[in-house]
């Protein structure tokens, strides 16, 4: 394997295989083998099926520990949301993965390394190698540094209702009094922005901002869940 990528690995996200084969196989897409058969070489498919279950588990323990008052429902279309091609194509990129995959000509030829569904599978086939290389630590802590912190940056913010998290974690013990006042609302008419502060009981618990009150209140009750755990 590169040893670019070798040295990416290390310093991002602490990872030094101990068997370099299964970082190369995870990385190499059948056209390759196929041009190459004198090799022995593997290709990434069974890694891809083994990634797929861990990262699966992992996911869903991590979501499960995370958000105890979610029904079952809201947390499968979460888990559904971080298990799809388009967001591992995604994690992929961010990752740099495309600058590593070996491929036969004809699919270098065709720009398949860009290719969303190529870059899903290799997403899981790494997750496979580095579960057999590395054992299911070494996975979550990728995941940690990779995947976890964009529940906060928003990238599933649609399978959240913070609003009715953050009541139910406030009124456990009893009623309690919730506002959210609107403290400014600035900008063109196409691009409004507003301020909203969160209260309970008359006490600031978080300050929001978004393009319309409805997702300032999200980002505000998202705030005070924090604080609050």
């Amino acid at each position: 394997m590169d040893k670019q990528f070798k040295i990416l690995l290390k310093n991002r996200f602490d990872i030094e295989f101990n068997d370099e084969s299964l970082l190369d196989e995870a990385f190499t897409q059948g056209s390759y083998v196929n041009e190459h058969p004198n090799q022995n070489l593997k290709f990434y498919e069974r890694l891809e099926f083994l990634g797929d279950a861990v990262y699966q588990l992992v996911v869903s323990d991590y979501i499960f520990e995370r958000y105890p008052n979610l029904p079952q429902g809201r947390l499968t279309r979460l888990r559904a949301a971080m298990v799809n091609e388009h967001s591992f194509s995604q994690f992929a990129r961010e990752c740099q993965f495309e600058n590593y995959i070996r491929l036969g000509k004809g699919e270098e030829k065709a720009n398949a390394r860009h290719r969303d569904s190529l870059l899903c599978d290799i997403f899981e086939s790494f997750i496979g190698a580095v579960y057999l290389d590395q054992g299911m630590e070494k996975v979550v802590n990728f995941c940690n540094i990779v995947i976890f912190p964009k529940i906060d940056d928003g990238w599933f913010d649609e399978f959240f209702d913070h609003k009715t998290e953050l009541q139910e974690l406030v009124q456990k013990d009893g009623p309690v009094k919730i506002e959210y006042l609107l403290n400014e609302e600035k900008g063109p008419e196409n691009n409004r922005e507003f301020e909203v502060s969160l209260m309970v009981d008359n006490k600031e618990l978080g300050v929001g901002f978004g393009h319309s009150k409805k997702e300032a209140e999200q980002k505000a009750a998202q705030k005070a869940i924090k604080e609050i755990q």
